[in-house]
């Protein structure tokens, strides 16, 4: 990567031996502790530098002092990178959590509305009539309404713009 070759099986976070920087820390550790102790030591090491600047300021041990505290603080990033992978991995739990919340409550109402539907659903079958059968039969003209529909006829269609099926209808609405 940029000009640099880079290996996939690479840590992520290359030790500190490995870029020829000394480790002020044992392998194994309590990260909290140790950035602690880390912090604490950059600011005795930089009391101790203001310390030379006001006696000394030529002094050689100016530059040591400077060269720890680089050090310190190259520990104390190395220490604070390590954490990353754990920052990653907790903000993607973090996210999925979310996620699953937002879905469960779009779930929920979904399942209100179709509880919703449902019940609007029992509403109109429980409002329609017991008896099918009357139903289907006004819709088939009645002996009595042909009777009327032929009588009217030619009279009728001419004097009246209303089709036999909307008078059915009609007598359908009525009969209710």
């Amino acid at each position: 990567m940029f000009g640099v070759p880079f290996n996939a099986d690479d840590a992520i976070i290359r030790p500190l031996e490995s870029q020829s920087i000394r480790r002020l820390y044992p392998q194994n550790f309590d990260h909290r502790r140790e950035l602690k102790k880390l912090n604490h030591s950059i600011l005795v090491n930089f009391l101790d530098l203001l310390d030379i600047l006001i006696k000394c300021p030529d002094s050689t041990k100016r530059t040591d002092k400077i060269d720890d505290i680089n050090i310190l603080f190259i520990n104390m990033h190395h220490l604070i990178n390590e954490f990353r992978p754990h920052q990653a991995r907790e903000t993607v739990r973090v996210m999925l959590e979310m996620q699953k919340r937002q879905r469960h409550q779009v779930a929920e109402r979904l399942e209100r509305q179709e509880d919703e539907v449902s019940r609007l659903v029992r509403e109109a079958l429980s409002s329609l009539p017991d008896n099918l059968d009357l139903d289907s039969s006004l819709l088939v003209p009645s002996p009595e309404e042909l009777q009327l529909s032929s009588r009217s006829g030619a009279a009728s269609s001419a004097d009246d713009k209303c089709s036999t099926l909307d008078r059915l209808m009609c007598n359908i609405v009525d009969a209710l």
